[in-house]
């Protein structure tokens, strides 16, 4: 499997752009096409293959891994294809849809087009845990979405304490709402989180 072309952007299109890597030009879908910069300038695109029975390969381009590797954990949940992952990469972008599963943000999801509320919930469910997996491990560089760690750490101990998707849900979109950038820790989350659940019994 081919990991990354480098060339140099010779066409862009809303979703799609050409390649050239010297010896062919390649066409490589992508989420946002005219975020690729047509110049001189050799760039690494890293690649994804997949495989449809219908239409058989298309070859997608991403400008960085962790958006591979998202786009990946998104087609694998069931009902979604490269068309609506692609989509969620473009309205959203990697960080907020991993903060939007990590928080179990439904609403920020279903802005996406050709999502509604239901699929939203059901992207959220399927996908929750591996993109605590993702993080967790290590597997996608969080070092810059710090935000999205702890968020994830605090809806994980509210599932340890037994509260419910919904409940989880509604703590995570208070939190979100009142966090402040430059106080986003775990303990201050947890302490929002748990102080809201505990006036709404």
């Amino acid at each position: 499997m081919v990991d990354y072309f480098i060339g140099i952007v010779k066409e862009t299109h809303d979703q799609e752009i050409i390649l050239d890597i010297g010896t062919m030009g390649i066409a490589l879908q992508v989420a946002q096409g005219k975020t690729f910069i047509k110049d001189s300038t050799a760039i690494k695109v890293y690649s994804y293959l997949h495989w449809n029975s219908e239409n058989g390969p298309s070859l997608f381009g991403f400008a960085q891994a962790i958006d591979r590797s998202i786009f990946k954990v998104i087609i694998s949940c069931s009902g979604i294809g490269p068309k609506i992952a692609l989509a969620i990469l473009a309205d959203l972008g990697g960080q907020n849809f991993l903060h939007a599963i990590s928080t179990g943000d439904d609403q920020m999801l279903s802005k996406v087009n050709g999502i509604g509320k239901k699929k939203a919930e059901q992207i959220i469910v399927q996908l929750k845990h591996k993109v605590a997996t993702l993080i967790e491990t290590g597997a996608v560089d969080v070092s810059e979405m710090k935000d999205v760690s702890c968020f994830n750490d605090v809806s994980l101990a509210l599932q340890s304490l037994n509260y419910s998707r919904i409940e989880i849900g509604r703590a995570m979109e208070y939190v979100r709402k009142n966090a402040k950038d430059d106080k986003i820790t775990f303990d201050l989350l947890l302490r929002q989180a748990l102080s809201y659940l505990s006036k709404q019994v």
